[in-house]
């Protein structure tokens, strides 16, 4: 009887050791996937005052500037990880516009407020890919514990699913990479 006790407490125990495994897992890719908020939100508050000073210099690239804000729009409004991610990688293509556009300027090239939010962006973009390489590393992680004996076994009924890599298309929406840097 006492040594149906002991293993008895042995598997509660383990089970117990199981779930809050999987648990600070689930809450080192939430809490991953919250850093990325952190820098999107970061670009998105950068965008409009980049728009606005390119609009004082580029008022006939009017196109540009829209789909910039519209992209800028979407993207803040993505609900899932997949639309985040396609939403993404249209912003990157239409900032990749606004500066290629922002070329032809050479007054626009050499404003400060422009130059800082150049620097800005580009800091942005620096750490929205880091943030994002550390979540994809947690996902990565949670998911290989999912999927291994014996957590495999009770994720499922503990309500635990694996999660989606964040994968943004760095070379932007038209195939090359996105720069900010003239």
């Amino acid at each position: 009887m006492l040594y149906v006790l002991i293993a008895l407490a042995i598997i509660v125990l383990w089970f117990i050791y199981i779930y809050n495994s999987l648990v600070t897992s689930r809450n080192r890719v939430d809490e991953a996937w919250s850093d990325i908020e952190v820098q999107l939100k970061r670009r998105y508050d950068l965008i409009p005052n980049l728009v606005n000073t390119v609009k004082g210099y580029a008022k006939q690239e009017s196109t540009v500037l829209q789909n910039v804000t519209e992209a800028r729009t979407q993207a803040m409004g993505a609900q899932t990880l997949a639309e985040k991610a396609k939403d993404e990688n249209m912003l990157s293509g239409a900032l990749k516009s606004l500066f290629a556009v922002s070329e032809n300027y050479p007054d626009l090239k050499s404003n400060q407020n422009f130059m800082q939010m150049q620097r800005d962006l580009t800091d942005t973009e620096d750490k929205i890919q880091a943030s994002r390489r550390f979540y994809n590393g947690n996902v990565r992680d949670f998911n290989t514990k999912l999927q291994t004996f014996p957590t495999n076994m009770f994720a499922g009924l503990l309500g635990f699913a694996a999660k989606l890599f964040f994968d943004i298309d760095e070379k932007g929406a038209e195939g090359q990479p996105v720069s900010v840097q003239f």
